[in-house]
């Protein structure tokens, strides 16, 4: 028997339900959902939405915490040919506004726990024809918003004539931090997320009896392609509002058993601290995978202790398109400083400022060629054109991802740094992340951040922020004399500033932004 090739992100659910129908989908809140549970209810509100008017490529917004509920919308939304977008649920009023205006959202799926933002950024929004609310039985019914109530939607058995989808339509936005201050847009078709969730299953080596932990914002690619792997391979997907009280997390990994543990720096560094007081340890974790900021080297041999049974994928994306490259987890030792080659199914290479290769370890601009790059930046093709170029064939575009990053003779991958966070300093450039990776070689250090700040006299001067493990006792002369003997002078940071915890954005990266407010030089 040949079964159907998936085309559509939609039918990964379909395909699962018919082979699994009985098998746990997600796990929430200690209840079970089986695949089945998940499909008649993704289908239930597709056909509500179909019937409400909305039509193939219609923007819908969801703004939930991680949720049976959030995972339920986007594949209802997928099914009814619309295109979802999730916002982080702790987004302001402002903002939600801005994004929910920009995409023209025709509906918005919430909770009535984020109902105080969710009316504030409702108002003077004309393309609104519905808000439907989980839980909605919480909310003051005298605020004056019609709402729909989401479970009545989605358990209430409807039918309606679902609109015929092909892989080149959109299937998603997922906004993300632009340099003008204004989240921007990222289109992605079927074609692409298929594809890219494919060639991620292929290299991570996952299978149907998979457990996935999912701790990071599905409003962030890293923690959405948790969701679309599980679904598409039948596994199972563990699901959990973030990693704000790592107790917690810790209790459910020892009770629900995951076998794969996406993360980031952050987190790991958090589990590496309590490893250190209590020697905490997860066995039946298979792998972890890390990306959204390098992982540090020093890392390593904590992680190694703290999952004694995985094997740990380093990688390196940006949103534009997924992923871009892994390193073979048995290549860690030996190729320690690389985030690896181009996932399978894509071609990488590097280009100087002015277009042209650049030899074995020169450093170069990272370009991105595959069918997993954006269709562009939502209503901005100014924007689109600056990182969509032309390609090797007529009519391609390929992505310069404005990144600057070397390459051995072998084709491994050594990231360098952001183009646009290089450090001018004395008439010299600065990777920040080659700073960060020394002063992370010191006993005690937790987290590094390093940053530019203006100055008169030497362009930008260096500041290095840093937290440090509760036992340990690190102090500036100790950071500035390890840097001094590792790298050139005008690389050792002018200013060292101890903090008790970093600033982190939503998906919990290092705020750089709010780091630079902290300071001046």
């Amino acid at each position: 028997m040949i079964s159907r090739p998936q085309r559509l992100l939609g039918e990964a659910l379909e395909f699962s339900c018919r082979n699994h129908p009985l098998k746990t989908a997600a796990i929430y809140k200690g209840e079970e959902f089986s695949y089945t549970s998940l499909y008649k209810c993704a289908q239930n509100l597709a056909f509500h939405l179909v019937k409400n008017g909305i039509n193939k490529g219609d923007r819908i917004a969801l703004f939930m915490n991680n949720s049976w509920q959030c995972i339920v919308s986007i594949y209802g939304i997928t099914l009814a040919g619309g295109v979802f977008l999730v916002v982080n649920p702790q987004t302001k009023a402002s903002k939600l506004h801005y994004i929910l205006n920009d995409c023209g959202a025709k509906v918005i799926i919430s909770e009535s726990l984020l109902i105080n933002e969710l009316s504030l950024a409702l108002e003077g929004l004309k393309e609104i024809q519905e808000v439907i609310l989980s839980e909605s039985t919480q909310v003051d019914k005298d605020r004056g918003l019609k709402f729909k109530d989401f479970e009545g939607i989605i358990f209430k058995r409807e039918s309606a004539v679902l609109p015929r989808i092909i892989p080149n339509d959109l299937a998603a936005l997922i906004y993300t931090s632009g340099s003008t201050g204004f989240p921007k847009g990222v289109m992605m078709t079927h074609q692409s997320m298929v594809f890219t969730s494919w060639s991620l299953i292929e290299y991570l080596r996952l299978t149907e009896d998979e457990r996935i932990m999912l701790v990071l914002p599905l409003a962030f690619d890293y923690g959405l392609y948790q969701l679309i792997m599980a679904i598409t391979i039948g596994g199972t997907l563990i699901i959990e509002h973030s990693f704000n009280f790592p107790p917690t997390i810790f209790r459910q990994i020892e009770q629900l058993k995951p076998t794969v543990f996406p993360g980031v720096p952050s987190i790991y560094a958090m589990m590496i601290a309590t490893h250190k007081k209590t020697g905490l340890t997860f066995d039946c974790i298979r792998k972890i995978t890390n990306t959204a900021a390098a992982l540090p080297t020093e890392f390593i041999t904590d992680l190694k202790k703290i999952f004694p049974n995985a094997l740990i994928f380093k990688m390196y994306g940006l949103t534009e398109c997924k992923r871009v490259c892994y390193l073979e987890p048995e290549l860690i030792d030996s190729k320690t400083h690389s985030v690896g080659k181009a996932i399978p199914g894509t071609e990488v290479f590097l280009l100087s400022l002015d277009g042209k290769p650049v030899a074995p370890g020169e450093a170069g601009i990272l370009h991105v060629r595959g069918p997993h790059v954006m269709a562009g930046y939502w209503n901005n093709e100014e924007l689109s054109r600056e990182m969509l170029k032309p390609g090797l064939i007529p009519g391609e575009r390929i992505l310069c991802a404005h990144d600057l990053f070397k390459m051995d003779e072998e084709g491994f991958l050594y990231f360098q740094g952001r183009n646009d966070d290089i450090i001018k300093t004395r008439g010299e450039k600065v990777s920040p992340i080659e700073v960060e990776n020394t002063i992370y070689q010191i006993d005690g250090i937790k987290e590094v951040a390093v940053v530019g700040i203006q100055d008169v006299f030497l362009g930008e001067s260096i500041v290095a922020f840093i937290t440090t493990h509760d036992q340990f006792h690190v102090n500036e002369k100790d950071i500035q004399r390890k840097c001094l003997a590792q790298l050139e002078a005008f690389m050792v940071p002018q200013k060292i500033v101890f903090l008790l915890e970093m600033p982190k954005s939503s998906n919990g990266k290092i705020d750089k932004t709010e780091l630079k407010k902290l300071v001046s030089v």
